[in-house]
C-alpha cells in the first residue's frame, strides 16, 4: 500500500493556509474560565499560557498529575503547539485513586510506568479543544489518546440553587472548567477517570436496571458475538500511524495520511430498561420470550414454531429480538444520525429529518435513525417515520447519557444506550418505516470506518487536510485491488458532499462493497457523487453484471445543461417537475433540497457539482447478498469522492405523486 501511494503523492510541508486555519480554530474555541457564562457561546480571550503551564502554575491542586505526565513523557507534549483537551484530576483525586488501588505513595504510583502512561493518555484528547459550551451531554467527538471516548453528562445541584454540575464518564465532576490555553483547554476534575476494562456484555451485566435484556442476551448466546476487541493480524508501520508518510493529493490539495494504530472490533447495544418492559406487561424472561414470539412469528411466518426452544438459533424469535438491538460498531448518541452544525446549519429540517440507516446484527435487517421533533419531543429516534413533530410512526426514542442513570455505559469494546420503548423488527417497521428512499452515507458502509475512529465531524475544519486511510483486507464488507487507495475524509461543513464527508478512493482502482439489506422489492440503486476534473470514469457492476455504460465522474450539472438547457428551478412548478423527469430519463438526478452548505439554500440549487447517478433498477431479495463494484477504466491514477448510495423502492420512485426532492 505504501509503495502504491508513492506513485502519485508529493512530499512537502503542511501549507501555511492549513496552519492558519487550524490556528483560527484554536483561537475561536478559547474561553478563559474567569469570564465564562455557561449560557453563552465560546469566545477568545487572550492567554499566554500553554496547557502545561496552566497545570504547572497550579501546584496546590495539580502537582501530582503533573508528576504523572512527566513520568509518562506527556508533559512536554502539552507545552507545544496543538489543540488539546486536558482533564486534570486534583491532588485529592490522585490520593483517592492511590488509596483505592493500593499505592502507598506517589512514588509507588510513579514507579508503575504502565499505569502512569494509561492515566496520562486517558485524560488527554490530542485533536480537539472541547469546551463545555460545545458538548454538554454525550461523548466528545474524538477519542482520547487511549482510543476511548469520554462522555459528558450533567445534572443540577438542588442544594445550591440548582446549579449545573458536569461530569466526565458520569463520575468525575468538573470543579473548574474551560481554562483556555494557547494550545487548547484545561478542565479540573475531582476524580481520576477510570474507564471500564470490561467487555460490553460484562459491563451491561453490572447494570441491574437492564437485567431482563441482559438475561436474554446471555440465553441467546449473542453475548459471545460482542467479545472481540483487537485484530491480532493487523500491523502498520509507525510512520503511517503518525502521518509521517508523504502526502496524498486529493480534492485539489495535499492531505496528510494517517492509518489506524490498531484495528478494533466494537459494538453498540440499544437496550430497554426493565421499567420500559414493565409498561408492556413484560416482567419475566418468559414474558419476553412470549412477546418476541408474537412479533417475529408475524414478521417471519415461514419460521413460526420451528425454533422456539433453541434460543441460540439465529431464526429463533428471541434471538432475532436481541440481535436487532445490536450493531457491529461503536457509536455514541451523536453518531447515529446527523448532529451538531451538520444538523442545525446543513439540514433543512422543515423538509426532512436528518437520518442515517444501519445494518443490525439480526440477519438481513436495517435500523432507521433520525433527529426529530422540537422542545420536549426533540431527540434521536429509531424507526420513526415523519418530519419533525409530525409522524405516521412515532418510533423509539434513544435516551441521552444524562437521561440514562448513573451506570457507566462505555465498555472497552463498545457502548450501550437506553431506549424509552420496545425496539422490534415488526411488519410495520419492514413494510412502512423502511418503505422509503434509503440514503446511506458511504462512511457507514463498513464497520471499520467507525470502529477505527475515521468517521467523525470536523466542524471547524481544523483537520480538513487529513485522510484516514485503511489497509487492503481490513475493511469489513469491502474488497479492493492492489492499486486502490481508500480513506475517509472527516466531515467538513464546506464540502459539497452530503454530511460533509466522503470515502476518498484513488488510483487505478477496483472497489467492491456489499449493499445493506433491504426488504424484498424492486429498487432504483443510485450513487451520490461530487464531480470534478480529477475524477475518473468507472464501469459499475452489480454482482459482477455490468450496469449499463461507464459513468463519467467528471460529469456535472453543467454537462446536463448542454443537453437539455437551463435546469435551474423557476416559479413554474410543472416545468420544474418536467425537467426532473427529463434528467431522470437520462439517468441523473440533481442534489437534494433538504441539505445545504451553511448559508446557502440547498444542494439542488447551489451545488451543481453534486449529482445522483442512477446505476440500476433491480429486484432485490431479502436474504441475498448484493455487491456493487466500481472499476476505474480511464487511464492513469484517478480519484473518486464517493458520497452515498440511495436504495429507492418502486412505490417511492414510481409513486403517482412523484418522488419528493428531499
Amino acid at each position: 500500500m505504501k509503495k502504491f501511494i508513492q506513485k502519485y503523492i508529493s512530499k512537502g510541508r503542511v501549507p501555511f493556509s492549513i496552519i492558519l486555519s487550524t490556528l483560527l480554530f484554536t483561537l475561536s474555541g478559547c474561553v478563559d474560565n474567569d469570564d465564562l457564562d455557561d449560557n453563552q457561546g465560546t469566545f477568545y480571550s487572550a492567554t499566554k499560557r500553554t496547557a502545561a503551564e496552566i497545570i504547572g502554575d497550579d501546584a496546590d491542586r495539580c502537582s501530582m498529575f503533573q508528576a504523572i505526565l512527566e513520568k509518562a513523557n506527556y508533559y512536554s507534549l502539552l507545552s507545544v503547539y496543538g489543540n488539546y483537551t486536558v482533564f486534570v484530576p486534583t491532588n485529592d483525586a490522585i490520593k483517592e485513586f492511590m488509596a483505592t488501588n493500593n499505592y502507598s505513595s506517589l512514588d509507588a504510583l510513579l514507579a508503575d510506568a504502565e499505569r502512569c502512561d494509561t492515566i496520562a493518555r486517558t485524560h488527554i484528547i490530542k485533536e480537539g479543544a472541547y469546551f463545555t459550551t460545545d458538548v454538554s451531554d454525550g461523548a466528545l467527538p474524538t477519542m482520547n489518546m487511549d482510543d476511548r471516548y469520554l462522555v459528558m453528562t450533567c445534572d443540577s445541584d438542588a442544594e445550591n440553587n440548582n446549579q449545573l454540575r458536569m461530569y466526565v464518564n458520569k463520575r468525575s465532576q468538573l470543579v473548574e472548567k474551560n481554562d483556555s490555553a494557547t494550545n487548547g483547554v484545561v478542565h479540573i476534575i475531582d476524580r481520576v477517570i477510570t474507564p471500564s476494562s470490561n467487555y460490553l456484555p460484562d459491563l451491561m451485566a453490572e447494570d441491574s436496571s437492564i437485567s431482563l435484556f441482559v438475561e436474554a442476551l446471555y440465553q441467546t448466546n449473542m453475548k459471545d458475538s460482542l467479545t472481540k476487541y483487537i485484530d491480532d493480524r493487523y500491523t502498520v508501520s509507525e510512520d503511517s500511524i503518525n502521518g509521517d508518510i508523504a502526502k496524498v493529493r486529493f480534492g485539489g490539495r495535499d492531505n496528510t495520511v494517517t492509518y489506524p494504530r490498531k484495528r478494533y472490533f466494537k459494538y453498540t447495544a440499544f437496550v430497554e430498561p426493565n421499567s420500559v418492559f414493565a409498561k408492556r406487561g413484560i416482567n419475566t424472561f418468559d414474558d419476553l420470550v412470549a412477546y418476541a414470539k408474537k412479533v417475529y412469528d408475524a414478521t417471519y411466518p415461514e419460521d413460526a414454531g420451528k425454533y422456539d426452544n433453541d434460543f441460540k438459533n439465529r431464526k429463533n424469535p428471541l434471538n432475532r429480538f436481541v440481535s436487532y438491538h445490536l450493531i457491529d460498531r461503536m457509536g455514541n448518541y451523536s453518531d447515529w444520525a446527523p448532529s451538531g452544525r451538520f444538523l442545525t446549519e446543513c439540514t433543512v429540517s422543515s423538509l426532512a429529518d436528518a437520518e442515517d440507516f444501519w445494518e443490525t446484527m439480526c440477519p438481513n435487517t436495517m435500523l432507521r435513525f433520525c433527529r426529530a421533533g422540537t422542545g420536549s419531543n426533540a431527540g434521536l429516534y429509531a424507526n420513526r417515520k415523519g418530519v419533525g413533530n409530525k409522524y405516521t410512526v412515532k418510533g423509539v426514542k434513544v435516551l441521552t447519557a444524562s437521561e440514562s442513570g448513573k451506570s457507566e455505559q462505555q465498555a472497552i469494546n463498545g457502548t450501550y444506550l437506553y431506549l424509552d420503548d420496545i425496539l422490534e423488527y415488526s411488519t410495520k417497521v419492514r413494510d412502512e418505516v423502511l418503505s422509503c428512499r434509503m440514503r446511506i452515507d458511504a462512511t457507514t458502509l463498513s464497520a471499520d470506518f467507525m470502529n477505527q475512529g475515521c468517521r467523525f465531524n470536523d466542524e471547524a475544519g481544523a483537520l480538513n487536510d487529513r485522510l484516514y486511510a485503511l489497509k487492503q483486507g481490513y475493511i469489513k464488507g469491502w474488497k479492493i485491488s492492489d492499486d486502490t487507495f481508500v480513506a475517509v475524509h472527516p466531515a467538513e461543513l464546506s464540502w459539497s458532499s452530503y454530511l460533509g464527508n466522503a470515502i476518498c478512493i484513488k488510483g487505478q482502482y477496483d472497489v467492491q462493497f456489499k449493499l445493506p439489506p433491504v426488504p424484498s422489492g424492486t429498487y432504483e440503486i443510485r450513487m451520490g457523487y461530487v464531480a470534478g476534473d480529477e475524477r475518473g470514469v468507472v464501469q459499475v457492476y452489480l454482482n459482477n453484471e455490468p450496469c449499463g455504460i461507464p459513468v463519467d465522474l467528471t460529469y456535472g450539472t453543467w454537462n446536463l445543461q448542454e443537453i437539455v438547457g437551463d435546469i435551474a428551478d423557476t416559479d413554474d412548478e410543472e416545468r420544474n417537475t418536467a425537467m426532473d423527469k427529463t434528467l431522470h430519463n437520462l439517468g441523473y438526478m440533481r442534489g437534494m433540497d433538504s441539505y445545504r452548505k451553511p448559508g446557502l439554500n440547498s444542494f439542488r440549487q447551489d451545488s451543481p457539482e453534486h449529482l445522483r447517478r442512477i446505476l440500476a433498477t433491480q429486484k432485490l431479495d431479502e436474504g441475498k447478498e448484493y455487491w456493487l463494484r466500481f472499476r476505474q477504466v480511464s487511464k492513469g491514477d484517478k480519484e473518486w469522492s464517493f458520497d452515498y448510495i440511495e436504495l429507492c423502492p418502486k412505490d417511492v420512485y414510481a409513486s403517482p405523486d412523484g418522488e419528493n426532492r428531499h
